[in-house]
């Protein structure tokens, strides 16, 4: 009761009880405890710990303590340790401290839920000029010659997209950046670097995919899409898919998930799931520039696109 001040150091319960007076439900009178005073405190011979004197307290006061438990070993210091092991991931991978799994079997099943489902296997008929691009070049003839919307009033070049034309794999951004706007190429920036990286840490190159934006053009200030913006630009969209028929897309940031899949659903819900537009697996992510912000993103970005190349695996055997 604050009178006199007990050390328990590997007591057992029944030792406690007795020590306080206490036992089987019954309060019994206790001998009080002889004080701890510094004499008892201190060392008596050499070699013995200076906590010998409340341990004799203790002792008097009709309990012995168990001997001392075992205490943890102390934390190797880092010239103890073995040296790492040489990583084996690429540049990304290491960013967020993680090796990439082995090899899938490409013949394994992809396990993921199923997730919202855009038109059927056929693809959309586009009407006029750009449903009548033959070839991804033609295309992009018509998108850098496009006034279907405002943006190209305040854009310095078109962004049709760039790539392997007959890519199995695709990225699908939101729009052209200052960089992008600036070259005419997609993803050319700080983010187009990293992307680079993500490609590479599941051993795909920039040539070997193609990468295109929802808009083609940048809007001012990097400003969000608006909707009549988005709806200007998806006939190049469809128009591109069809021509390049990828065995799967990867969906970069919330517009390029939202524009592509029909939702208004965060990027939050619609990782994670295999989605389909007009038949083609659609795998949503961050944007890289979302993670340039926010490096914790990197994990479940190093995630769905493990993911994305599972499916490519499979569709590839």
């Amino acid at each position: 009761m604050g009178e006199t001040e007990l050390v328990l150091d590997g007591l057992s319960v029944e030792e406690v009880m007795k020590l306080v007076g206490i036992k089987r439900g019954k309060r019994e009178p206790v001998e009080r405890a002889r004080p701890i005073t510094a004499e008892a405190e201190g060392t008596s011979a050499v070699g013995e710990s200076p906590s010998a004197g409340w341990r004799d307290a203790l002792r008097a006061s009709g309990v012995a303590p168990e001997a001392a438990r075992p205490q943890a070993p102390a934390p190797a210091r880092a010239d103890d340790l073995p040296p790492a092991r040489p990583a084996r991931s690429a540049p990304f991978v290491e960013q967020v401290a993680a090796e990439p799994e082995p090899t899938p079997s490409t013949t394994a099943p992809v396990q993921a839920p199923h997730g919202l489902v855009v038109g059927s296997a056929e693809m959309e008929r586009v009407p006029g000029d750009i449903g009548a691009a033959a070839d991804l070049e033609q295309l992009a003839e018509l998108i850098r010659r496009c006034t279907r919307c405002d943006l190209y009033k305040t854009a310095i070049n078109a962004v049709p997209g760039e790539g392997n034309p007959h890519a199995d794999f695709m990225c699908v951004g939101e729009a052209p950046g200052a960089q992008e706007d600036a070259t005419g190429r997609p993803f050319y920036g700080q983010a187009g670097q990293l992307l680079t990286k993500i490609l590479q840490a599941v051993n795909l190159s920039r040539e070997e995919v193609f990468i295109l934006n929802v808009l083609k053009h940048r809007p001012p200030g990097n400003r969000n899409p608006l909707p009549d913006e988005v709806s200007a630009c998806r006939p190049y969209l469809v128009r591109q898919v069809e021509l390049v028929a990828p065995k799967v897309i990867l969906a970069l940031g919330t517009f390029a998930a939202q524009s592509l899949l029909e939702t208004k659903l965060s990027i939050g819900k619609l990782r994670g799931s295999v989605h389909r537009y007009h038949g083609i697996p659609v795998i949503v992510t961050y944007h890289p520039a979302a993670l340039l912000r926010n490096p914790a993103w990197k994990r479940p970005t190093w995630e769905d696109v493990q993911l994305a190349r599972r499916i490519l695996d499979s569709a590839s055997a």
